[in-house]
């Protein structure tokens, strides 16, 4: 018998707003801002330079606090819980991966991984965990290699190792291909395709690339910090097999 299994709801955004305060003057970035997002979907956020995309991130990874609206991140509201809790959550939820890599220079890429295992797991460090994501992104033989001896879609991929090495529920990528020429741009979209295929990661990517955004199952667009497109979600269900 076939049935319908439901996708949870992974992250909830709702009413969200953001205003920057420079001296008395008041920038609104996020001018309530909604939408939800399944358990293994590929959502890209497009939009111009300055409509709120990254702002956007920011909040949903629990980088900052918005100035009203809810964000929940598997039910908890990460928008009201401590500073500590917020921590804890994206230790344990979320891996990032940013335009400018955020690699540390002074560590090799098995180190830049066994840097964000510790920090998830207190200090516990697994070698082959790391050498393993590697090999699957391609990058196995730059493990002993720092950052500086690497190409940039080399370095962008041993950031997308150590986003994932934990396995987070939730990947939040801002303008992942930005810094990369075609080719290394589509080997990243590639890859984030088969994370979200293969393990069933749910990425949520910022970008202003229209290929980058064609990879997603859905394209939410913002301008003047709202979502102008709100568009039926097609990834709700998938067929399960079932007796």
């Amino acid at each position: 018998m076939i049935g319908v299994k439901r996708k949870k709801d992974l992250i909830v955004v709702e009413d969200l707003q953001m205003v920057y305060r420079v001296g008395k003057i008041e920038v609104p970035a996020l001018r309530g801002v909604d939408f939800t997002v399944k358990e293994g979907e590929f959502v890209a956020v497009v939009g111009p330079s300055g409509c709120g995309k990254s702002t956007l991130l920011h909040l949903m990874g629990g980088l900052m606090k918005p100035t009203a609206g809810r964000i929940l991140v598997e039910g908890i509201c990460i928008s009201s819980v401590s500073d500590v809790e917020r921590t804890r959550i994206r230790r344990h939820k979320m891996g990032f991966v940013f335009q400018s890599y955020n690699l540390l220079n002074t560590l090799t890429a098995g180190e830049n991984i066994a840097l964000a295992q510790r920090i998830h797991g207190d200090g516990y460090y697994e070698k082959g965990s790391a050498r393993r994501i590697l090999r699957l992104l391609g990058v196995e033989d730059k493990m002993d290699h720092k950052p500086c001896e690497l190409s940039g879609g080399e370095q962008q991929r041993v950031a997308i190792a150590r986003a994932v090495v934990n396995s987070p529920p939730l990947l939040l990528a801002d303008e992942p291909t930005g810094s990369l020429d075609s080719e290394n741009s589509r080997m990243v979209l590639d890859i984030l395709q088969e994370l979200n295929q293969s393990s069933g990661q749910t990425i949520i990517i910022i970008t202003h690339d229209p290929e980058a955004a064609s990879t997603a199952h859905r394209v939410l667009e913002m301008r003047d910090g709202k979502i102008v497109n709100p568009v039926q979600n097609l990834f709700y269900a998938v067929e399960d097999q079932s007796s």
